[in-house]
């Protein structure tokens, strides 16, 4: 049911969520410590654009990044002088793209988790003689496990499913930028319902397999997102 096509879009799509996932949780994560543990006054305008990316339509997020990252854009004219290329049409652009629409799956968890420890901990760490960022690495990210977990999974499921931010800085081009998402909607616009329900049935099963896990860990009445 699947051709070579398929399965090419499926690794690119696995390939795009692990580079993705591995540079949010390493953004993120201190992003995410700032915001909970900081009295700054921007700290409300900083958590907003954070969390823009979950109303805001995925194509105006795309829009607005062809035109930072294209030839005439800012970061394009850096990226170009550089000796960087375009950003568009790449997957370097996807991944810069995908890292800004899943943010706020990756520092919510997180933020929360943080949250979640208190200052005894931290303050019990502080009286050892323990650094700040001692007591982040050693005590506040292993207490933030299963937020660390759930913003992993969040951060990659939501990568796979994305379509509308991909499409605008990545375009349709085989083996670059060709995810899944964009791969279901060829099939579907070359009326190939066989091969598209196919990825469909791939997309729903790991969707389903991914926030199953996730409620199972977390146990009854409480959300992967709390």
């Amino acid at each position: 049911m699947l051709g070579p096509s398929d399965y090419g879009a499926i690794w690119l799509t696995l390939k795009l969520a692990s580079v993705t996932t591995c540079l949010l949780l390493l953004l993120g994560a201190p992003l995410a410590w700032w915001l909970a543990h900081s009295q700054c006054r921007w700290r409300g305008l900083v958590n907003a654009v954070v969390a823009l990316p979950l109303v805001l339509p995925p194509t105006v997020i795309g829009f607005y990044l062809l035109l930072l990252m294209g030839p005439d854009g800012p970061v394009g004219r850096l990226t170009e002088a550089l000796g960087l290329g375009s950003l568009v049409f790449s997957f370097a652009g996807l991944v810069a793209g995908s890292a800004l629409y899943s943010l706020p799956f990756v520092v919510q968890p997180l933020h929360n988790a943080f949250q979640a420890i208190g200052s005894a901990p931290l303050e019990a760490a502080a009286t050892l003689g323990a650094s700040p960022l001692d007591r982040f690495f050693t005590v506040a990210l292993p207490l933030a496990r299963p937020g660390v977990i759930t913003a992993a999974v969040l951060g990659f499921a939501h990568t796979v499913g994305e379509f509308g931010v991909v499409l605008m800085i990545g375009g349709n081009i085989p083996d670059r930028t060709r995810v899944v998402s964009v791969q279901l909607f060829d099939h579907v616009e070359a009326m190939d319902y066989a091969r598209a329900h196919g990825l469909a049935a791939v997309m729903v099963a790991f969707s389903f397999v991914t926030l199953l896990l996730l409620y199972r860990r977390h146990g009854p009445g409480r959300g992967a997102l709390e």
